[in-house]
């Protein structure tokens, strides 16, 4: 929980940088007015152009985070199975092989949940993830040498749940460090900047200043970002997926 505030102190960021943008834009727009005299005109089109690039955007960043999002959940239920199968599995190797394979199982499934709680501290799950593929190495090691003095089917049945077992685990982990380029967030942020001073601008022909409607506009477009950024980094923030660890963690726990 270390960074869970994290993703609130950006959005937070942007909407104060949105209200100073929105007074600047109104400070423009009267020093306009005031020197000129003429009413502002014409912005219709510019505003209507950077509004809708910002809700393109935004609609883009949201989507795509969603779906990596729900993708991750039902990831971690994938990799449970591959396990759950390797585990069962196991029972068809020589007798003498077993006890030695169901401890690595056991100590393995407890680094694959160290390595996604390595996500919330910050490390990216890199040491942990180490740990997890040294045990792999053990596992499959061991494995083959039981294989080889078993009857031939049984290598045809443990060995390719095993290889299944190794290749999801390095699938799900590199897709959980997947994210869009940074560029797309800077961009986000400098179309909310834009669009917020475009619209100052076009506040300066009022003739008093409306607080609720530029606190408003800037907390909706915030609140946006913040659930965005919670759904691409679902182990920070508050929207999170550790709930759904559980399912490791029930596997691990019926490996008696």
């Amino acid at each position: 929980m270390e960074n869970t505030f994290l993703p609130l102190l950006v959005a937070l960021a942007i909407i104060l940088g949105m209200i100073v943008a929105l007074e600047a834009g109104r400070r423009l727009g009267l020093r306009h007015r005031g020197r000129t005299g003429i009413p502002l005109e014409g912005l219709g089109a510019l505003e209507g152009a950077v509004f809708g690039l910002l809700g393109l955007l935004l609609a883009f960043t949201f989507s795509e985070a969603a779906g990596r999002f729900n993708v991750r959940r039902e990831q971690i239920v994938e990799e449970a199975n591959t396990i759950g199968t390797a585990w069962l599995r196991l029972d068809l190797l020589p007798p003498d092989a077993r006890p030695a394979l169901r401890d690595a199982f056991r100590r393995y499934v407890d680094a694959r949940i160290d390595v996604f709680r390595g996500f919330s501290r910050g490390t990216l799950g890199i040491p942990e993830g180490e740990r997890a593929a040294a045990i792999q190495a053990e596992i499959w090691n061991a494995a083959v040498a039981a294989c080889r003095v078993a009857p031939p089917p049984t290598a045809q049945l443990v060995l390719p749940s095993l290889n299944d077992m190794i290749d999801f685990a390095a699938t799900r982990t590199e897709r959980a460090r997947m994210h869009p380029p940074a560029v797309i967030y800077v961009t986000l942020c400098v179309l909310a900047f834009a669009s917020s001073l475009v619209a100052g601008y076009g506040m300066g022909d009022a003739k008093t200043r409306s607080w609720f409607h530029t606190i408003a506009f800037a907390l909706i477009l915030g609140l946006a970002v913040d659930v965005i950024l919670d759904l691409e980094f679902p182990r920070v923030g508050f929207i999170r997926i550790d709930a759904y660890d559980r399912i490791m963690v029930e596997l691990r726990q019926s490996m008696k």
